[in-house]
């Protein structure tokens, strides 16, 4: 039915992106491991940033982002003026797709890829086209396949969300060297910290013309309450981007916040060891238990029952243990359940109440 007021074509097929739970009702002592945070939290040099913004409130913040966006040039080594920052990398998608895309125009994604590749395709009037992944990872010959004179943006997250698994750097260079010069290339590098020397296409980004690298301080950097990413890509990108993001999108105390997150390098190389030690750990804890997993190179994985109705069955025995984890049926893995790698009390309390359920069930 019509009414006088419609949103364009492709809006109403957006279903509303749910987070991972936060509290289970009548439960106290949570344990969060459904949204990918790390658990040390901010290092202090954060917090002492934030209390310095507090009387700038009443301010306007800098609409130009250059001390943070010089600061992440600093540390990641590259050119400031090919850097821009968003409200999380969320919104440079929905700047991607709301410049580059629109009706009659399609967005490639992969078959168990993060669910705001779809949303923004559909937000900005295109047509998301997903395509198969191999054994839940992504498949450059199904997406160069998919590629056609429609198509606009490809988006790859490498490592990927939620499975865990990446493709290598020479993969990813195929990608994007067989790609027409029509498409553009989106390397989301929301875990890319998490994997030691690891440039999350930083050099392809510099040589190439049709790749864009994006990353977040959600994560690693343990900011994922002050909503902050940025992206690195060719000049005449970055330039359109910046003609449609507005020009107060972050604020002060997110501007302070991700300028000291950035410099803190002993802390990246603490929370990525430490989450590779528990990883590995917990991986062959629930290995042993029958719940098998790919190898993963973020902080989270991705745990394999023998049904839909077994990993629904544990989810909610976790839940009534209090601890959160998170179902992936709305990634096309019912029989999964991605859980975050939390500090060493929350990995051994999740083995213990998996072992538990495993028990009960056999």
């Amino acid at each position: 039915m019509s009414h006088a007021i419609d949103p364009k074509p492709g809006i109403l097929e957006i279903a509303p992106y749910v987070g991972g739970a936060s509290h289970v009702e009548g439960v106290q002592n949570i344990v969060k491991l459904s949204s990918n945070e790390n658990p040390a939290g901010p290092p202090e040099a954060v917090r002492e940033a934030l209390r310095r913004t507090f009387h700038l409130l009443n301010r306007y913040p800098s609409s130009d982002h250059l001390s943070l966006r010089t600061a992440i040039g600093e540390t990641y080594k590259l050119d400031p003026e090919r850097i821009i920052c968003g409200s999380g990398s969320d919104e440079i998608f929905t700047l991607l797709c709301q410049a580059y895309t629109g009706p009659g125009s399609e967005v490639i994604h992969t078959e168990h890829g993060f669910l705001m590749y779809r949303i923004c395709a559909l937000a900005a009037g295109a047509t998301p086209i997903e395509v198969p992944e191999r054994e839940r990872k992504v498949d450059v010959d199904a997406i160069l396949e998919a590629v056609n004179f429609r198509t606009r943006i490809v988006f790859v997250a490498n490592p990927a969300n939620p499975t865990g698994t990446m493709l290598g750097t020479t993969e990813i260079a195929r990608l994007a060297g067989s790609l027409p010069e029509h498409v553009l290339l989106v390397l989301d590098g929301a875990y890319a910290e998490y994997v030691d020397g690891y440039d999350a296409g930083a050099k392809l980004v510099t040589r190439r013309e049709n790749v864009v690298m994006t990353r977040t301080f959600s994560k690693i950097y343990a900011l994922g309450g002050l909503r902050i990413g940025w992206a690195y890509g060719p000049e005449r990108v970055i330039d359109v981007l910046n003609r449609v993001r507005g020009p107060f999108n972050l604020g002060h105390t997110q501007l302070a916040a991700a300028e000291a997150a950035v410099r803190e390098h002993d802390f990246v190389e603490r929370s990525r060891t430490e989450n590779a030690r528990l990883r590995t750990w917990l991986a062959k804890a629930l290995a042993e238990l029958g719940v098998m997993s790919d190898t993963s190179t973020a902080n989270f994985i991705l745990a394999r029952f023998a049904t839909p109705d077994e990993a629904d069955a544990c989810e909610a025995h976790l839940r009534a243990d209090g601890i959160l984890v998170r179902k992936v049926g709305g990634y096309k893995l019912p029989n999964c359940l991605r859980i975050t790698i939390g500090d060493e009390a929350s990995c051994r309390r999740v083995a213990h109440s998996i072992g538990q359920f495993k028990g009960s069930d056999g």
